[in-house]
């Protein structure tokens, strides 16, 4: 099929399902924020035919029983995908693609488009990563705005919790509170703001706090978190605004409130990332580790 999402200036929320629990979760998410947002959502498959070859006899996987018994598979999965985000709204508009690029390149190159790119994964948290190759490469290279969505339980059971946003004062923190205001304000919910004056984890040490104690450092980086926050504060007065100021650890503070936030913002790169850096450290770690979804914003 081919995406209309490059002629329709109404941008569609990209999706990509592969059948597993993770994606399931992703499509529902991507169809509640379809339907607060843009009202269009896209939902893709990739058959993986160069997956098939790999592990079967060339001319095996290129019969027409194998080949069209894969195809024929894609389709279910993106007609039961299609069916569930009709029942969470029937009135989004949904389109369906099947298409025989690699998952990873298929969900780059459509994100180029898209409204949000989702994708879905069911990876324990820990320091150590279990998501995959595909949803690493997608919220590293992706374009925009992608979200993975974390799959302990249904995202949606977290209605009145915040959204949470870190901002260091980089140009890609810039970029997450223009999203984080976006969404507060789409789902009329309140909105945290999480700024550390160092990016070190200080505060592991014995005898370094958390917050910051020293009364001057403490006034600077309110001062900071308060000069980023006014622009959007007065662009969306309705979203209730609260600051949090730490010393150090920005991952591990973000970490810590995605066990009650219904979704956390970051910046695709922070104030210390190297240039050319697709994914800074802190947003690395926390979209392995967080206990929501996560949106990460990328400015280029």
């Amino acid at each position: 099929m081919t995406s209309t999402a490059d002629r329709d200036p109404v941008r569609p929320i990209v999706v990509g399902i592969d059948g597993s629990e993770a994606s399931g979760l992703a499509v529902r998410w991507a169809s509640e924020a379809a339907s607060g947002h843009t009202g269009r959502l896209h939902i893709v498959h990739a058959i993986d035919l160069a997956g098939a070859r790999a592990v079967r006899n060339v001319y095996d996987a290129m019969e027409p029983p194998v080949s069209e018994a894969i195809r024929r598979r894609g389709n279910e999965l993106l007609a039961e995908a299609r069916q569930t985000a009709l029942r969470i709204d029937p009135a989004l508009t949904v389109e369906t693609e099947l298409s025989e690029l690699g998952p990873a390149h298929l969900l780059i190159d459509r994100s180029a488009a898209a409204e949000l790119t989702v994708i879905g994964t069911t990876g324990q948290r820990s320091t150590i990563a279990h998501l995959g190759s595909t949803l690493l490469a997608v919220a590293s290279h992706g374009h925009g705005r992608v979200v993975v969505v974390r799959g302990t339980g249904h995202p949606t059971g977290r209605r009145k919790a915040p959204v949470v946003v870190g901002l260091d004062g980089s140009p890609s923190s810039e970029a997450a509170a223009a999203a984080a205001f976006t969404e507060a304000g789409s789902r009329r919910a309140p909105l945290i703001a999480i700024h550390t004056w160092h990016d070190l984890r200080f505060h592991l040490f014995a005898g370094m706090p958390e917050i910051v104690s020293d009364p001057p450092l403490a006034e600077a980086a309110e001062a900071e978190l308060n000069a980023w926050l006014a622009p959007w504060i007065e662009k969306y007065p309705e979203v209730e605004v609260v600051r949090k100021t730490y010393l150090a650890g920005p991952d591990l503070h973000l970490i810590h409130w995605s066990e009650s936030a219904r979704l956390v913002v970051v910046g695709s790169r922070g104030r210390g990332g190297f240039h050319g850096l697709l994914m800074g450290s802190t947003s690395n770690i926390v979209v392995q580790r967080a206990h929501c979804p996560v949106l990460v914003v990328h400015t280029t």
